[in-house]
């Protein structure tokens, strides 16, 4: 299953740096939600965990964060320090199956962008998260909605964690895609098992979403993609 992930991240290692920033499910749907939601980070220790090509990360850098990035693909690592040039972003290859590299307390915020449906076992992660993040510290993610997954694809029931596959059309060429999909129940559970939970956003398209891709606005404006969950470390800031 990783290599699965792997390999299909490294083919759209391109596509990310240089295409995905004007996609509107994440330009115009989930990124603007995911801003909406984001604490100070102006000198504050952040890690972007998934960072991708590093979009988030160059953004927190801008607003004075100190970012660590982490991802599964080398590719996508290379395209990340790319687009970081002299911002304050150290990023290196990581897979969150394993414990962070860093110590307890590291982190003033952790953010996690539509990555976590990419692991099947979400303990392991929560604990790191959990144990490098500060007391009072903020843990922000967006996955897959539950509800997209069990409605476009063939499941057997809702209440199980399932292992789904799909295909991306890039670029006129098909990517196969493998992901898991588990019902909110497991979503909240993992988080409020460690942390304080604070909200949950389902993000809706902006008007911009409409006017480079009116086709898909309706089905975004009445059905929910993703949800973007926002959580605190118990204890003092």
């Amino acid at each position: 299953m990783k290599k699965k992930i792997l390999h299909s991240y490294e083919h759209l290692s391109a596509h990310y740096e240089f295409d995905v920033d004007r996609k509107p499910y994440n330009a115009y749907l989930e990124r603007p939600a995911m801003i909406d939601l984001l604490p100070e980070l102006r000198e504050k220790k952040v890690l972007d965990a998934g960072c991708a090509a590093g979009w988030y990360s160059r953004y927190m850098a801008d607003h004075g964060a100190d970012v660590t990035a982490v991802d599964l693909s080398p590719s996508m690592i290379a395209a990340t320090k790319r687009r970081a040039e002299n911002a304050n972003i150290q990023a290196f290859v990581h897979d969150l199956s394993n414990p962070l590299p860093m110590e307890n307390d590291s982190f003033d915020f952790i953010i996690s962008s539509l990555t976590l449906h990419y692991i099947k076992d979400w303990t392991p992660i929560f604990q790191e998260f959990y144990r490098t993040l500060k007391p009072g510290g903020t843990l922000l993610f967006s996955t897959h909605h539950p509800f997209m997954d069990y409605m476009n694809h063939d499941v057997d029931t809702y209440f199980a964690c399932q292992q789904l596959q799909e295909e991306w059309t890039v670029n006129g060429e098909k990517v196969p895609m493998t992901f898991y999909r588990r019902p909110l129940e497991r979503v909240i559970s993992a988080v409020t098992d460690h942390f304080r939970f604070i909200q949950l956003s389902e993000p809706k398209p902006t008007p911009e979403f409409k006017e480079v891709y009116p086709k898909g606005f309706h089905k975004v404006s009445t059905k929910p993609n993703f949800i973007i969950v926002k959580a605190e470390k118990p204890g003092p800031k």
